[in-house]
């Protein structure tokens, strides 16, 4: 067998696998697993008084694959440095180079914006080298970010909390979430008021609903008092038809994807957090295993901000539109979409690879929630390529005692792009009213019903992950690849908190932004973060030295923070603790909720003359199948989620599946379900039950045994991640075990984590 002679290193194991498909025996495919080469973990490791030099070491433990790549380098004639299409990339790339010690001749850069076999070997056949204007850009952001997460994170150290971090990005998303509750707390609600009449054609069958318009010209009612005096005016009296007026309206499918506009139709239609869109999008890009097709990159790049699409793409669209639905559904030429300015323009729109592939074809080749977004991609792309949907409307005016009341309606009479995709919202959907009757200019209608209703209007809504993205994307914090990355980072600091679906500022959350905005301004202010945004663009287009960005930068923030420093002298500031309704049972006070050093827990505020404190439980709908107490959510030591009987020891009743609000139709028992996300058929565990579904009918993925470990305890079940499981006797067996037997629990003790 011939010996490659060439190496191409990528950053993950499945598009390692997919582009070694493609390339063939000249070429060994090797994954770098991410960053090799990075600023150290224990220190700045950023040289701020010799012109911000950074110190960049290997990552640890990953030695041996440093290893394995240097040797598989030198064997090479050619390494072809194959990381993501992006900054981040580019960076990779050089690192690898650095780290390798490969020579410009040796070192060749390629892209793929998608990875499929044409993509792939005409990239091959064109390879670049590294763009330094990229790694400049990544390394000035990178820098950036550690000079403000590790000099200002140890402030909020001693001055709020340990563990606290602050970042470029995250400070200013999470002023956003609390600038935007401080809206909804400071909002005066104003009382308005609605007419709608309901009026009968005379002589003639049909009616319809109008609504107050205005008198005549459009007009808000303020008062019950206005309300009513209309209505005194039309009592009893005709109303005559004073315009009718029909059209065609046009609506024009919404343009392709990009990052900011997956993550915000994900999280509306399919329920994603933009961390577990851009996860899946990652893998659908790298590729999957496609009956029939092999290994296949199914989107092109998931991490762009343009709504670019190749003529080629178009080309397909095109075809398959033709052949699919019909001529008519075709747009009628290439419908392009123009790029919003300052958008980098770098790669396409997200799009699948080949329109040929539809969802259905590959639906039992990946999982479901890769074929949900697949569907989703899939469809918005084809859709851009087809024709106007087309809605026939009518508006009618009835004039009564020079008030006028209008009804509007619109009916579709050609779906067009809307036979395959409908833009998801996030406010409500416009109404369209009921069908109208066949009304002519002059024609006298009668009041049949009246009815006024008071409203009030309404602060604005709280920032769902989708909205936020939105904002953020508005106002040009951050960039389509730091989106989901920052939003996750606010949540697991507990800054922000979801509530119904909603992001909400926690007391911590507003304590650390106020005093961010009191000594930080620059840092926390959105626009001075869109303005680094731009710098670090004029960056990657080699128009500023990455140098004198961070040099500007530092120059202001040193003095910010030693003028911090000062006036925060024997500073601490309190979080406002969060009152429950579960009262001290030693002292009679509400217990409060407090951080320690394993996660949250019940106190009482009395401290430190009670010193009572308890495990914070959530309490689960449902009853204990064995004494009918009530159950709790409680984590082992593991952090593993197990429901068990309020009663404690004395009941000994514990679960790994989730108690739910059904009860068994048949013996009236709590019916439980599978834990882990997704939707679960609930099942009774009631063993006398004709209802009951066995252990290993529950959808738990079997844990690999040796004979003697299944003679021994068939009911040891595990899910997703096998070296995770817990062990046979948690914190919270021990406990029950104390005075009860082990057979107590249920045979569902075995899995591992709730929901």
């Amino acid at each position: 067998m011939t010996k490659a002679s060439n190496l191409v290193i990528v950053e993950s194991p499945s598009k390692a696998k997919t582009i070694g498909r493609y390339l063939g025996p000249d070429y060994i495919v090797k994954a770098s697993m991410g960053h090799l080469r990075d600023l150290p973990k224990s220190k700045m490791g950023v040289d701020l008084e010799h012109d911000f030099t950074p110190q960049y070491i290997p990552v640890r433990g990953k030695e041996s694959l440093i290893k394995e790549l240097k040797a598989e380098a030198n064997k090479a004639d050619t390494v072809y440095l194959a990381t993501d299409p992006d900054r981040e990339g580019e960076a990779i790339s050089w690192h690898l180079k650095e780290l390798l010690a490969l020579s410009d001749e040796k070192a060749r850069r390629v892209t793929f914006n998608e990875i499929t076999k044409k993509v792939v070997q005409e990239a091959i056949q064109h390879p670049r080298e590294i763009d330094y204007n990229l790694v400049d850009a990544q390394q000035a952001r990178r820098i950036l970010d550690r000079i403000v997460g590790y000099q200002l994170s140890p402030l909020l150290w001693k001055k709020v909390r340990r563990g606290l971090s602050a970042g470029r990005v995250q400070s200013v998303a999470t002023r956003m979430v609390v600038d935007r509750e401080q809206e909804i707390r400071d909002f005066q609600p104003k009382e308005y008021w609605t007419i709608d009449v309901t009026l009968n054609r005379i002589g003639k069958p049909g009616s319809f609903v109008a609504h107050y318009y205005g008198s005549p010209k459009k007009q808000e009612l303020e008062t019950q008092d206005q309300a009513e005096q209309i209505l005194t005016d039309v009592q009893g009296k005709e109303f005559s038809v004073s315009n009718v007026k029909k059209s065609e309206k046009k609506r024009t499918s919404p343009p392709p994807f990009t990052t900011s506009t997956l993550q915000q139709e994900a999280s509306r239609k399919l329920g994603f957090t933009p961390k577990k869109t851009m996860m899946v999008a990652q893998q659908l890009y790298e590729g999957v295993e496609v009956a029939g097709e092999g290994t296949t990159g199914l989107i092109t790049y998931m991490r762009t901000d343009s709504l670019r699409l190749s003529d080629e793409a178009m080309g397909e669209a095109a075809r398959f539109i033709k052949s699919r639905y019909g001529e008519d559904y075709y747009y009628g030429s290439f419908h392009t979409f123009k790029t919003k300015s300052g958008a980098q323009d770098a790669h396409e729109a997200i799009r699948p690879s080949h329109v040929e592939l539809e969802p259905e074809r590959v639906k039992q080749s990946v999982t479901p929630d890769q074929y949900k977004l697949y569907k989703l991609i899939w469809s918005r792309f084809l859709a851009t390529q087809m024709a106007n949907a087309i809605f026939d409307t009518v508006s009618i005016d009835t004039e009564c005692a020079g008030h006028v009341f209008r009804a509007s309606h619109q009916s579709m009479r050609f779906s067009g792009f809307m036979s395959v995709y409908e833009e998801g919202r996030d406010d409500e959907a416009e109404a369209v009213g009921s069908a109208l009757p066949d009304l002519t200019v002059g024609e006298h209608v009668s009041l049949a019903k009246s009815q006024k209703e008071q409203h009030f209007t309404q602060p604005p809504a709280r920032y769902t992950e989708a909205t936020l993205v939105k904002a953020m994307e508005e106002k040009g914090v951050g960039r389509p690849s730091t989106y989901a990355a920052t939003i996750s980072t606010i949540e697991d600091r507990e800054y922000v908190v979801k509530q119904d679906k909603r992001l909400a500022p926690t007391p911590l959350g507003e304590i650390v932004t106020g005093l961010m905005k009191e000594r930080f301004q620059d840092i926390i202010d959105v626009e001075f973060t869109a303005n680094m945004e731009s710098r670090l663009d004029a960056v990657e287009e080699g128009k500023q030295p990455w140098k004198k960005l961070l040099a500007d930068f530092y120059q202001d923030f040193s003095k910010e923070l030693q003028d911090a420093e000062t006036a925060l002298e024997g500073v601490r500031l309190k979080v406002p603790e969060e009152e429950t309704d579960e009262v001290c049972e030693l002292c009679g006070r509400k217990m409060v909720i407090k951080m320690g050093r394993f996660g949250k827990f019940l106190a009482c505020p009395g401290f430190p003359e009670c010193k009572n404190a308890k495990p914070l439980v959530e309490r689960m709908p449902g009853r204990c199948p064995k004494c009918g107490s009530g159950i709790l959510k409680r984590k082992s030591k593991k952090g593993y989620a197990y429901y068990a009987c309020e009663k404690g020891a004395e009941c000994g009743f514990m679960t790994w599946d989730v108690p739910t609000a059904e009860d068994c139709p048949e013996c009236g028992q709590t019916l439980f379900k599978k834990s882990g996300k997704g939707r679960m058929k609930p099942f009774c565990i009631n063993e006398k039950c004709s209802r009951f579904l066995p252990e290993d009918q529950r959808g738990y993925y079997k844990k690999k045994e040796s004979a003697s470990d299944s003679a021994e305890n068939t009911a040891e079940t595990q899910k997703e991640e096998p070296k995770k499981a817990p062990a046979k006797k948690t914190a919270a067996k021990k406990t029950a075990a104390k005075t009860t037997e082990k057979k107590t629990t249920t045979k569902s003790a075995g899995k591992k984590k709730g929901a």
